[in-house]
């Protein structure tokens, strides 16, 4: 943990604390040069693991310590507070470690130590000898890699109908199409390291059969993979509105990296933007847009963007937020022509706004055609699972956006890329024979002119939002009630607060 000009705060750990400091069951936090250090007590033993979570570098001792985790104030991510090992998304590297001396009532952290020793291969008359992960999102990705970290040493292949190696979703429509974030950033990994844990990823793999009798797939080019156990995780894709004009070259959707390419491309001369949807893909686009000085003009058909997602009176205050940067509005209307000679977008409210581009924001469908087309189970729109996420195939599972699961005892499917993550971690260990029943708290987070909104739960329909403090203040909760259930929060500039009422959630749920 460093004060905002980068210096190391805290006690200096290699000069040493007291034993009494390191309290029982939690971290103190200090640092090893300019390095944060989390120290850890368990009875007698004393552990030193890094401070900075390994997914945007938050600073781990503001976090929360649950039975033996420390988890990130900022995107959620779990730490094993001992060893450092990462246990939750969006996190997926371990924190370094250093050596620790105890000496007497004193103790000092010395070196940094090597990397944890790769686990035991996992084998077994009921190992799956060969595993196809089908899709390169965030359960895909989570699984694979999860696998390995967890000692599987069969055939595994990543199978992907995108571009681009598995990449940081969430940041292209944030910082990625503001022209902050380099393209160099958005891996989760290098390509090497898929070659190093022997993951056989396959890019523009678009596989168009599955048969269940033969455990089989076939791609359109014709290849065909086998498998002893199979992870459907093939996310979402935009909706696309039938709309006269929209089949135009300047009307775009933004889903993925090369999604993102295309739209930036068509920015170059324009000087305004139309987008369709104020979620908060939308409205995150807008501050993009906003960022490349593009006159930026939101339509909507609800009268009050997000009301139903975070409550009205927060939801109010971000649009007020979104105005007060120059964004304009157009609520209550649809899109009902676009002449793209003219760069002219008609709306069903009569007005005509001026648009070089479009952006349709609309939401997404889950991508179930493979799926309902081999013969599972299947409800509203989802692949019905059960509680380890199992399809109603014992030899085949479901995670992320496709998969209908379990939460408060009513099956949803939630769109969010840590609960994917996190919902292909457990499919992983499930794959290996644990039996574990997926129960993790939703999360996501959104940013809006440095402004960070993180959400955690699913509130599908409350029918209460508590609010306290203000947007501008910078300090604001919304509680998400159901009859005077919490489901659900939304938080800013309370962390610590966000990941308390998470581990509320989780006892409730327990």
């Amino acid at each position: 943990m460093s004060n905002d000009e980068g210096v190391p705060m805290g006690p200096d750990l290699a000069a040493g604390v007291t034993l009494a400091s390191i309290p029982e069951g939690g971290v103190l936090a200090g640092h090893v040069g300019d390095e944060p250090v989390l120290l850890s007590r368990r009875g007698d033993q004393v552990f030193a693991i890094g401070g900075r979570c390994t997914h945007y570098g938050a600073p781990l001792g503001e976090g929360l310590v649950v039975d033996g985790q420390v988890r990130c104030p900022w995107h959620h991510a779990q730490f094993d507070v001992c060893s450092g090992r990462c246990l939750g998304a969006p996190a997926l590297a371990p924190l370094p470690r250093w050596s620790v001396q105890v000496e007497g009532d004193r103790v000092r952290v010395g070196e940094m130590l090597a990397a944890l020793p790769a686990a035991t291969p996992v084998r077994g008359e009921d190992v799956p000898r060969r595993i196809v992960i089908l899709g390169g999102g965030a359960a895909g990705t989570a699984a694979a890699l999860r696998l390995r970290e967890l000692g599987y040493d069969g055939a595994l292949d990543l199978l992907s109908a995108d571009s681009d190696a598995p990449y940081d979703r969430p940041n292209v429509s944030k910082d990625f199409l503001a022209g902050s974030a380099p393209a160099e950033w958005m891996p989760l990994q290098s390509p090497e390291s898929y070659q190093e844990r022997r993951i056989d990823l396959q890019l523009d793999c678009e596989v168009t059969a599955l048969d269940r009798a033969a455990r089989t797939l076939r791609s359109s080019d014709g290849r065909q993979w086998s498998y002893d156990k199979l992870l459907l995780a093939t996310g979402a894709e935009p909706v696309r509105l039938p709309v006269p004009g929209f089949d135009a070259a300047n009307v775009h959707v933004l889903r993925s990296m090369a999604d993102a390419r295309r739209l930036i491309a068509s920015l170059d001369g324009a000087r305004s933007v139309a987008v369709i949807g104020a979620g908060f893909i939308g409205l995150e686009a807008a501050v993009a847009l906003r960022a490349r000085k593009l006159e930026v003009h939101v339509i909507a058909r609800e009268p009050d963007p997000m009301a139903r997602i975070i409550g009205a009176e927060l939801a109010a205050q971000v649009v007020e937020l979104h105005r007060s940067h120059g964004v304009q509005f157009h609520l209550e209307c649809s899109p009902s022509r676009y002449d793209s000679a003219a760069r002219q977008l008609q709306l069903d409210s009569g007005a005509t706004i001026a648009a070089d581009v479009v952006l349709v924001g609309v939401g997404v469908r889950p991508r179930t055609a493979l799926a309902s087309a081999a013969g599972l189970e299947m409800e509203q729109g989802g692949v019905l699972v059960d509680a380890c996420l199992r399809s109603s195939d014992p030899h085949i599972y479901a995670a992320g956006d496709i998969a209908r699961f379990a939460w408060h005892g009513q099956r949803t499917r939630i769109e969010h890329w840590v609960h994917a993550q996190r919902q292909g971690q457990c499919v992983a260990r499930n794959l290996l024979g644990a039996g574990q029943a997926f129960a993790d708290v939703p999360f996501f987070w959104t940013h809006h002119y440095g402004i960070d909104l993180r959400y955690t739960g699913h509130a599908r329909d409350f029918d209460e939002a508590r609010m306290e403090g203000s947007l501008a203040s910078g300090d604001a909760c919304v509680r998400l009630l159901r009859q005077g259930k919490l489901l659900a929060a939304v938080t800013l500039g309370r962390d610590r607060q966000n990941l308390e009422i998470e581990r509320e959630l989780e006892t409730a749920v327990a």
